[in-house]
């Protein structure tokens, strides 16, 4: 009766992972990430200086796995939208992604965030640092079979408005997690005209 029960579950296991309703968070998230920038893009307000190529690239894992390592080569692709500065020092944003994560799989997140900007000029002219939060909603194989979960981080960047690096913190919030730095290089399209 044991090994029916566990054939059983498994069948379902497979079953669900085909179906229509497996798939629906994902649909969700990416129909959601789509109107955001639909509505975005045909804002009055909207300037296209403040787009943002995102280049996923690299992560820093602060501990190795018990077996294997993970992988740090996080390749993948996004947008980031900065708004206009407000008062003086604050850059709100937003932005979407997809990259290789930790375990070689896809994960996928949207979200946005506010950096308090200072200015290094005297270091660089257009040189910033700006540090702050990003909150997101994320989508992955490993936690909770790519069912979306809410998260946030802090957040730094550093470069000008045509290039930064952004840099992101991952803190070990539950025992499995790993702490890790995780870098993107953001490319203003300006650049590309």
């Amino acid at each position: 009766m044991k090994t029916i029960n566990r054939v059983a579950r498994t069948a379902t296991k497979a079953c669900a992972a085909t179906s229509p309703l497996f798939w629906q968070p994902v649909i969700n998230i990416i129909t959601g990430a789509f109107l955001a920038i639909s509505l975005l893009v045909t804002h009055s307000s909207v300037k296209a200086a403040g787009y943002h190529l995102i280049l996923n690239g690299k992560s820093f894992h602060k501990e190795q796995p018990k077996k294997g390592s993970f992988n740090e080569e996080n390749w993948g692709l996004g947008l980031q939208y900065d708004f206009e500065i407000y008062r003086k020092h604050w850059q709100p944003y937003l932005t979407a992604s997809g990259f290789r994560d930790s375990y070689k799989r896809n994960s996928f997140y949207a979200g946005g965030g506010m950096m308090r900007r200072f200015s290094l000029a005297r270091i660089q002219k257009d040189l910033n640092f700006g540090a702050g939060l990003v909150a997101f909603v994320m989508i992955r194989k490993d936690h909770h079979n790519r069912r979306p979960f809410l998260g946030a981080l802090p957040a730094f960047t550093l470069g000008s408005d045509n290039v930064a690096v952004n840099l992101s913190y991952v803190p070990k919030v539950e025992p499995k997690l790993v702490p890790l730095w995780f870098i993107q290089l953001k490319i203003s399209f300006k650049s590309f005209q």
